[in-house]
Parts: structure tokens; sequence; C-alpha cells
């Protein structure tokens, strides 16, 4: 049976780098879900479509190739942009919800990253984690990652972006952002990666014992 991992949290909380650290330790097939949605996107955009059309994006979404989601392509700010208004189509959400349940069956066990992931996705999942930090260190973080790769950022313009991503990802009213009830936090404000890694191992060890 496939052991699954589930990790949400708001953007920029570490979950991604967490969820690619857990996949690599134990061998297990990793997927940022939020690259769907991206994927999905820049479909659209490449073809000239509009992002309002709710039929022509699912059609895309039904399409996308979960193995062939470029992290380096599908980062840039405007398909971000764009992923943001598709992803709150229901009939987009439903598409990429079932293609990536599909992936979380592969063997010998899937992490999986994103906003719904233990509450909607793969509400089984095992072990389910919720990582979060406060708004101000995740407009930090991204701040200084633009900074460090040679880009131009203004932290204030960061922080508002980040608030208001919260604001748009936790108010929806198709599978909001918010914790499952049997997931376990991991607040990394104060914390490192080492640190947050280590506090989920110890939780992915314990219902790997349990199983």
């Amino acid at each position: 049976m496939t052991f699954i991992i589930a990790i949400d949290g708001p953007a920029a909380a570490g979950k991604g780098t967490l969820a690619r650290r857990i996949a690599e330790t134990y061998g297990f097939h990793h997927l940022d879900t939020g690259l769907t949605y991206r994927a999905t996107a820049r479909a659209l955009l490449e073809a000239g479509l509009p992002l309002d059309d709710e039929a022509v994006a699912e059609r895309m979404a039904q399409a996308v190739d979960l193995s062939g989601l470029d992290r380096a392509v599908l980062a840039q700010h405007h398909i971000g942009e764009a992923a943001s208004r598709i992803a709150v189509m229901p009939a987009v959400r439903c598409a990429l919800v079932e293609a990536q349940r599909r992936f979380s069956a592969r063997s010998p066990g899937t992490v999986l990253d994103g906003r719904d992931i233990g509450t909607v996705v793969c509400p089984q999942a095992p072990v389910k984690l919720y990582v979060t930090a406060s708004p101000d260190v995740r407009a930090r973080r991204r701040h200084d990652e633009v900074i460090a790769s040679g880009g131009v950022a203004d932290y204030q313009t960061i922080l508002a972006d980040v608030k208001k991503r919260d604001d748009r990802d936790m108010g929806r009213a198709d599978s909001p952002l918010k914790p499952a009830d049997d997931a376990h936090l991991l607040d990394t404000s104060e914390m490192s990666i080492e640190a947050a890694f280590q506090a989920a191992k110890t939780i992915i060890d314990a219902a790997l014992n349990r199983n």
C-alpha cells in the first residue's frame, strides 16, 4: 500500500523545500501541486486562450502532464498571476485534484505539497503536516530569494502580495487553505529547515512504524 505524506501551508512557509527533502530521504515520489495550476495557466497563455473561460481551462487542466513540470519555467511571476485566476475555478480544481490523486497512488510512497492536500486531495494520508510562518517572515524569505538570484525586490510590495494571496487562498469557497483537523502544525517562523525536517521526520517515522 502506498504511504502518503500530505503537506499544506501558505506561500513561502518552506513546505516545498521540506517536501523535497522528505521525498529524497524516504525515496518517495514528490509533487508540488501548485505547479499543476501553473502548468495549466502556462498552457492557456501559450495558446493565447482566455483565462476567464472555465470550460477551456478545464480542458487544459485535464491534459496537464505531471511528469513534465519544470519548476524553473513555471516559477515566472506572470504564470503565477494567471494560475491564481484559474485556481478558483471549481472545474479546474476538480480536474487537477483527480490527477493529483492518481499521482498519490504511486508506490512505494508519495509526498504532495499544496494548499488542500490533507483536507481535499488526500484526506486519508497517514501523515499530514501544516507548515506555516508569519507573513513578515515569509515576505522576508521571498525578498531574500529574489535578491540572492540577482533580481530586484521591494519588501513592502512582497509583504502586501503575501497577505493578498493568503486572503485569496483562505477565503475561497472551494477548498480553502486550512489545516486538516488531524494535521501536525510546524511553525517555521523561528525554525531552520533542518529543525523543521527533523520534527517532520519524527512524525513520519512514528507513522511508518504504525503501518
